[in-house]
């Protein structure tokens, strides 16, 4: 089988495709064909050597599949069965701890190979009539605002959500808030983005080259207000604004740092005075995944996939990440039949 390595010290250079042998299961795991991962913030930063992995390391911690051999001991899954990732394989129910939050792709190996053996507890149910790259898309990015609205942010129908660019978890936080019935205003730095947000839900949006103290904007379009939710997806470039854009005793859900992590001290008195509440968020266990999932089988949600590139080309889905030129989720074609 084909797999995609990572070698020590990291960068795109660095991504090997190798031929390796077909792993065979332990008594309690499964053997699952990936049939497609997609790609995230997090990926990028593991395979440019920022988060340092052992030499050799699998990259990708986004997968569906199906379940081709299984263990002498599996109840949970038959062969054929359609499963997907968790990206905690280990964190199944429960607040976090720290002995549960090895990360995969990143602390074990990952998903950019043909073939993986893996816990039968690892893997969850793809929702009802998805398919495999639209399935795949979900561990990560789809957890992620699962849980900054619904788990921590107890998101309600009228209430106002914030979302930051076009990225996946951005895109699936607008979708997410308008199937519970919530108003949307979306920020982005194009033109042609910002009409295709619209054209996915979103209330009112916002440039933010056009507008850099857009803050003031979700303000004024909020009569003054603020909104009640943030996806924090920038980090240090855009928490400032952030916060001035959340109404008093809001919800700021901090997920990314793609501006850079550091923030202003000036800020901090601002956010006790607005009582803002905020939640660190990196993904979830499996119990809110299954949640996630029993709600997307009773919705019309379906995610937006940007591009699609295969195995080998990996390098190249990274480059295109990091130039910003995607829209939504970029798809990682694994096997084909």
């Amino acid at each position: 089988m084909k797999r995609i390595q990572l070698a020590s010290p990291g960068g795109l250079d660095n991504l090997q495709l190798v031929e390796t042998e077909r792993p065979s299961p332990t008594e309690d795991q499964i053997l699952i064909k990936v049939g497609s991962s997609s790609l995230n913030y997090h990926d990028l930063l593991v395979a440019q050597g920022h988060i340092p992995t052992e030499d050799g390391r699998v990259v990708l911690s986004d997968c569906a599949g199906e379940v081709v051999e299984i263990g002498s001991a599996v109840t949970l899954w038959n062969v054929g069965d359609k499963v997907m990732s968790s990206c905690y394989p280990h964190w199944l129910e429960g607040a976090p701890e720290y002995h549960l939050l090895s990360f995969i792709g990143d602390n074990e190996d990952g998903y950019s190979t043909e073939y993986i053996a893996i816990s039968e507890r690892s893997v969850t149910k793809t929702p009802d009539g998805w398919t495999l790259q639209e399935a795949a898309t979900l561990p990560c990015a789809g957890l992620t605002a699962w849980r900054a609205l619904v788990d921590e942010g107890r998101l309600q129908p009228g209430e106002t959500v914030l979302v930051q660019g076009t990225g996946g978890v951005s895109i699936f936080a607008l979708q997410l808030a308008k199937s519970m019935g919530a108003r949307v205003i979306a920020t982005s730095s194009s033109p042609e983005k910002l009409e295709r947000l619209k054209s996915l839900g979103a209330d009112d949006v916002i440039n933010y080259i056009d507008e850099p103290q857009w803050g003031k904007a979700v303000l004024a379009k909020t009569g003054g207000l603020g909104v009640d939710h943030v996806i924090e997806v920038g980090g240090g470039g855009t928490f400032t604004e952030s916060v001035k854009a959340t109404k008093l005793g809001g919800h700021i859900a901090l997920i990314g740092v793609l501006s850079g992590p550091a923030v202003s001290q000036m800020i901090l008195p601002r956010i006790f005075m607005k009582q803002i509440r905020m939640s660190g968020i990196a993904m979830g266990n499996q119990t809110s995944q299954l949640a996630m999932l029993d709600y997307l089988d009773t919705s019309s949600i379906r995610p937006i996939i940007s591009e699609t590139f295969g195995l080998a080309d990996l390098a190249s889905a990274f480059q295109h990440q990091i130039d910003n030129k995607h829209f939504g989720k970029i798809s990682i074609s694994i096997s084909r039949d």
